[in-house]
């Protein structure tokens, strides 16, 4: 039986100005640049401080030659009067500011150039082909991945032909385009899978006697050959060692992703440091890019209609009415979202302050085995902010150190106790593992527990899974796939 009751709760929620800010918080340099760019656009009461004042010169400069045109008319009403300075945040009319001076803005560039599909169809055109093989080749080539394999099998390619372009082709005239591809520069390009990716590179080399074993090695023993299981490919193709070394050296020289690097055409990320860290007399200190921190202020002009409304008397009629409240909603979401930005600084220089005074003795140094334990929640203790806001400060900030420019998660790590208790960083036992791969026997690879052993006998307490799992996280293979021939 249903029944009607009355509950109290005390519940927190967020309210739409905090949402905002801590989207606001989460944004890159570029991001926040975007976004104050879309604000200026719909708020008529938001405006650049720089970019008006660059208008304004112009405007003076040009006013001087065409002073005869009375471009501008008399105006009674003095707008000064009516703005005081508060318009303008204190924190803008201090120019020694140490947090985000004035700077050179250090960015990194990104070139131009022809895609992948593009040098494809230029070479398509250098061949004399009917406009059905044309047609042909460019969904052929519409098919290549930004690696350069063909993600389509040519029955695959029949079918799309003919319900998408009404062309009716069999499967020897697709194959026959196919190779035409497959004579295309980079070599490799157009194969459907890796094994005929690197035979199609080893048939355009020059016919030597190693080059043409490798071709037989991977054409017959490719899945040994990625296995490492060397012994069974000298008994089943009857060669020695020697032979197989001169092979596999000729393999390695070739490219698996033959179209890597050349797609111009794919979104690459600008990075911009929001923070640029300087080391002085053994002192560190940093300042925040200066993009970070944006002259914004209240238009006068839009801020004395509000006055000009005030000073009336009597009676306004309901559209006036309409127009008083749109001016004073855009001035409190202007005074807002200056309000926000200059809070979105402080929580900027806070958390980077924080990050600073804890790993110290990396930045002056530059030595990963300075980094000391620091997850969120530590800048989160100090700073006495929330651990989301300083997840979402971390995100896609970027900090420029005299070793390196770094992401700020790049410093954030967990710790491991050492047999003695002292706390390290998982980056020092990364690097360690790192090292003992690098110096290890590569006919004899070390395995996982071999890795723990190892790491046991210098102090660090770690189990096998725990080995295993950095080792991916630093896309190092497995022993038997580390194996070579010396």
């Amino acid at each position: 039986m249903n029944k009607q009751s009355l509950n109290q709760k005390l519940l927190q929620k967020l309210s739409p100005q905090q949402i905002k800010l801590m989207k606001l918080i989460q944004l890159s340099t570029l991001e926040l640049e975007d976004r104050i760019d879309q604000e200026i656009e719909l708020n008529p009461a938001l405006e650049n401080k720089n970019l008006e004042e660059s208008e304004e010169y112009n405007l003076e400069s040009n006013n001087e030659e065409k002073d005869d045109e009375n471009i501008y008319e008399n105006r009674d009403i003095d707008i000064d009067q009516y703005i005081s300075d508060d318009e303008i945040p204190a924190y803008k009319l201090y120019s020694n500011n140490n947090h985000y001076a004035d700077q050179e803005i250090k960015e990194i560039p990104f070139s131009g150039g022809e895609s992948l599909f593009q040098i494809l169809q230029k070479q398509l055109g250098e061949h004399k082909l009917n406009d059905k093989k044309s047609e042909i080749g460019n969904y052929i080539i519409g098919c290549i991945n930004d690696d350069g394999y063909l993600t389509r099998d040519n029955q695959a390619i029949s079918d799309d032909l003919i319900f998408s372009r009404n062309l009716n082709c069999n499967l020897e005239e697709i194959q026959e385009v196919v190779e035409i591809v497959h004579s295309f520069d980079p070599p490799g390009i157009g194969a459907k899978d890796l094994q005929e990716c690197l035979v199609l590179q080893l048939k355009r080399k020059k016919k030597k006697e190693e080059v043409q074993r490798a071709i037989v090695i991977l054409e017959r023993k490719f899945l040994e050959f990625t296995n490492k299981h060397y012994s069974k490919i000298c008994d089943s193709l009857k060669i020695t060692i020697d032979e197989l070394k001169l092979a596999i050296k000729e393999i390695e020289k070739l490219n698996p992703k033959p179209g890597g690097g050349m797609d111009s055409s794919k979104y690459i990320q600008r990075i911009i440091p929001d923070f640029s860290i300087q080391v002085e007399e053994e002192k560190v200190h940093f300042t925040l890019n200066s993009r970070n921190a944006p002259s914004l202020r209240i238009n006068k002009e839009f801020s004395n209609l509000l006055l000009l409304h005030k000073e009336k008397k009597g009676d306004i009629s309901k559209s006036q009415k309409d127009a008083l409240l749109f001016t004073k909603q855009k001035l409190d979401s202007a005074r807002w979202f200056i309000n926000a930005i200059y809070q979105r600084q402080q929580t900027l220089i806070l958390t980077m302050s924080t990050i600073l005074e804890i790993q110290q003795d990396y930045f002056l140094f530059g030595d990963e085995k300075d980094l000391k334990p620091m997850i969120l929640k530590d800048v989160a203790e100090k700073t006495n902010l929330d651990i989301s806001t300083i997840s979402r400060v971390v995100n896609s900030k970027y900090v420029e150190t005299p070793y390196g420019t770094f992401s700020l998660r790049h410093f954030f790590s967990e710790s491991i106790a050492k047999s003695d208790g002292e706390n390290i960083s998982v980056k020092e036992v990364k690097n360690i593992i790192t090292d003992l791969i690098k110096n290890e026997n590569v006919e004899k690879p070390l395995n996982d527990q071999k890795l723990v052993d190892e790491l046991n006998k210098k102090g660090y307490k770690i189990a096998r899974r725990t080995v295993a799992k950095y080792r991916e996280q630093m896309y190092i293979p497995v022993a038997r796939l580390r194996k070579k021939i010396s």
